[in-house]
């Protein structure tokens, strides 16, 4: 299994990621701020909590026509501009002083967001097509995704021992400016245009139609969904937990995040070597109910050392069910589908967690914090073994399928020799315009 960092091409993309996550989390820790500034202690969590829900109507609503929008063209030309976008939309927010014009600010710049993230995702697999060496490129990735939500409190905490907090945006805008310049310096595919035609709401359409007809992907989604609402218990009120149960939110909650962290990273690095045992499947429905049996143990008197054994669990189960996604939409979906599918996997996984973040809050208030997770991770599991339904156990790649619609001198034929007068024949199965539905279903 050869290392991805051995690309060139990955390596300098890879630069762009981590310069584009630690300008992300600076921004975070900044609209944090911004918004206490603005709102104080009586509105400041309000307004944060605003911000956040508009960073997830942008992604959720917005994924698939922003691809759209932007299909046809080469992508590194316009992952550029879409970062220089972003750039040029922070410097403003350093000299807001209403919270209508950080929220427009910051509404747009999710929604550029939005069009970035899955454009991007989509070039590894173009660049790494040996799938060994993608599974740790995603490794790679979800390390580097981890790692930014536990170092960018501490990145942002040093910076601003040095400039003032309204300065933070301008950081941001800085690391990205890091961030065009890997990408200017990546070599991205040749061909790198995957043209589309149609009209335009057919096209925003794909990636979810693609999505809607491949078992193996409505199977993935629920199986997000499922660890989404174990996981948004641990995201969302372990600082609570922390306060209530061990006295001291400050000093416990970066302790029990960064044994989360570790045990994500522990488990971004096993996936390539699961899946190349046990596949994608077995892997995430491990990974997620895992992390519900896991959660489970709340209910127990434990201590802390016990509770750090258990927040390494949790890190570890997520990485079972996040990292081998990409994998899961690359096989998926055909090279020119596959920014499409990727987008709609994009808003699709934001839309659970939309779902997901309010319920965990509002349980935990509802009922006490250790009924809320258990009930959580009932849900999850149900929701887990249900995807195993969806996601059909016997899932080959390559099908044996007919084209009796098909004239004898189709080119599609001639690509895949047929037999017979209903030109039945075998190869990898793909949801597109010659195969709009999935072998055995209705039609």
């Amino acid at each position: 299994m050869s290392s991805p960092l051995a690309n060139p091409a990955f390596r300098t993309l890879f630069a762009a990621q981590i310069c584009s996550l630690v300008a992300v989390g600076l921004l975070t820790v900044a609209l944090s701020l911004t918004a206490y500034d603005l709102g104080g202690d009586a509105a400041g969590g309000r307004i944060l909590g605003f911000l956040l829900a508009l960073k997830m109507v942008a992604y959720v609503g917005l994924a698939p026509f922003a691809e759209t929008l932007l299909a046809n063209r080469p992508r590194r030309p316009v992952m550029v501009a879409l970062d220089l976008s972003r750039l040029a939309l922070l410097l403003p927010m350093a000299l807001v002083t209403q919270t209508w014009q950080i929220a427009a600010l910051a509404f747009a710049f999710f929604a550029v967001s939005s069009a970035f993230t899955p454009l991007f995702q989509s070039v590894i697999p173009d660049l790494l097509p040996e799938e060994e060496t993608y599974s740790r490129a995603l490794a790679y990735s979800r390390i580097a995704y981890t790692l930014e939500s536990i170092l960018s409190p501490v990145i942002a905490g040093v910076v601003l021992r040095f400039v003032a907090s309204d300065e933070l945006f301008y950081c941001a805008a800085l690391a990205f400016l890091g961030s065009v310049a890997a990408l200017l310096a990546t070599r991205f595919p040749v061909a790198d245009i995957l043209a589309r035609k149609g009209p335009f709401l057919r096209r925003a359409m794909r990636g979810l139609s693609i999505y809607r007809h491949t078992p193996r992907l409505r199977g993935l989604f629920l199986l997000n969904f499922a660890l989404s609402l174990s996981m948004a218990w641990v995201l969302v009120n372990t600082v609570v937990f922390a306060g209530q149960r061990l006295g001291d939110a400050e000093h416990y909650y970066p302790i029990l995040m960064a044994f989360y962290g570790v045990g994500a990273a522990a488990g971004a690095l096993l996936v390539p070597r699961l899946v190349k045992r046990m596949q994608e499947r077995r892997v995430m429905f491990a990974g997620a109910v895992g992390f519900a049996a896991i959660g489970v143990l709340i209910v127990l008197p434990l201590h802390l050392v016990a509770l750090a054994v258990m927040w390494t669990g949790f890190g570890l189960a997520s990485s079972l069910v996040l990292t081998p996604g990409g994998l899961v939409l690359a096989r998926s979906a055909n090279r020119e589908d596959r920014p499409a599918v990727f987008a709609a996997q994009f808003s699709l996984s934001h839309a659970g967690w939309l779902v997901a973040y309010p319920l965990a809050g509002w349980l935990a208030s509802w009922v006490s914090l250790e009924t809320a997770l258990v009930m959580l991770a009932a849900l999850g599991s149900i929701t887990a073994v249900f995807a195993m339904r969806v996601w059909p156990a016997d899932d080959p790649l390559e099908r044996v399928h007919a084209h009796p619609e098909l004239p004898d001198d189709h080119p599609h034929l001639n690509d895949e020799p047929s037999e017979g007068s209903s030109h039945k024949h075998r190869h990898a199965y793909r949801i597109d315009d010659l195969h709009p539905h999935w072998p055995g279903s209705p039609a």
